[in-house]
């Protein structure tokens, strides 16, 4: 076997193991994971998850997905938990403790702690009669199928399992709290995901900044108006400041031939397409492109037909859509 040929062998083996091993711990769960996600919901506190090691490397991580989704979660580590750390803790949090051999020594105050100030303990580990399982409310066990280097030295199969059974923990209480793509951008303003997730509210030009003009404005007026906003276009309001039409640059093309003799009503494109301001940014984007339009007026159909402001395409990929 060429040196290429078992460095791919060697890679199919290691996902092929790790695959089996999330079938093996999809299968084995029961109402022990029921009561560790009605544990975390109870909780009047945070979630304060702590590991040593790869643990440690891991629970950082459901820490910061917790955190991400609407849960309150940090990490502690626990060595320096027993230096003024376990401060971090109070009444009303839930410990999430991981621990493959569920042995790891510098849990042992973080064990003590929480069993002598009565805070929730959730144990995760491969070894149901290990310390820290005995000593926790709720344990999750992971499957002990070894790790894929053979020797049972090098974290795979555990790590890759104690972070699905973190996502697991995650994803079944943001379901359960209806935790909506909305509010996750709230946790990820920032990137290529918080622009994906940002409404038009957020990138629209509202204020003073809104091009409008009367119905019975003077093309004049409208011209000056389209000028000084920057943005080819006036919005047309009617009654009650209602918008009712607007004027793009095919408008006034059409209507070249005595054009400063007409209103902003005679030139006007009538019901033009509007979009709401607690749309995705995305549906913005996805609406002009589908138009070929480069901008949408923004208006609230719950608080009357006035525009309340104007979102263009380039505010869209400024953002990173696009």
């Amino acid at each position: 076997m060429s040196g290429s040929e078992h460095f791919l062998a060697t890679a199919r083996q290691v996902v092929t193991d790790e695959a089996r091993a999330l079938d093996a711990l999809a299968a084995g769960f029961d109402e022990r994971f029921a009561d560790a996600v009605r544990l975390i919901l109870k909780a009047e506190g945070r979630v304060i998850v702590s590991g040593i090691g790869k643990s440690g490397h891991i629970g950082r991580k459901i820490a910061a997905t917790l955190a991400s989704t609407g849960t309150p979660a940090h990490f502690v580590h626990p060595a320096e938990a027993s230096h003024g750390d376990l401060g971090m803790l109070s009444k009303g949090d839930v410990v999430l403790a991981i621990s493959n051999s569920g042995e790891a020594p510098e849990l042992a105050n973080l064990l003590v702690f929480t069993r002598r100030f009565d805070i929730p303990l959730i144990g995760l580990s491969s070894r149901p009669e290990s310390t820290l399982m005995t000593q926790a409310d709720v344990q999750l066990e992971i499957p002990a199928l070894g790790e894929a280097c053979g020797y049972g030295i090098v974290p795979s199969i555990s790590t890759t399992l104690t972070l699905a059974m973190g996502d697991a923990l995650a994803i079944a209480i943001m379901k359960h709290r209806d935790f909506r793509p909305e509010n996750f951008r709230d946790f990820h303003p920032g990137g290529k995901l918080g622009a994906r997730l940002s409404k038009v509210r957020d990138l629209m030009h509202g204020g003073d900044a809104l091009p409008l003009v009367a119905e019975t404005s003077p093309m004049s007026e409208a011209l000056l108006e389209i000028s000084q906003k920057g943005f080819g276009v006036a919005g047309v309001t009617g009654a009650e400041n209602a918008l009712t039409g607007i004027i793009t640059d095919g408008d006034l093309r059409r209507h070249m031939d005595g054009l400063l003799s007409q209103t902003a009503a005679d030139v006007m494109t009538s019901s033009p397409t509007t979009i709401g301001p607690d749309a995705l940014a995305e549906e913005a984007l996805a609406v002009m492109n589908a138009r070929k339009i480069t901008c949408l007026f923004v208006v609230d159909a719950t608080q009357g037909p006035q525009a309340l402001g104007l979102i263009h395409i380039h505010d869209c990929l400024r953002a990173g859509l696009g």
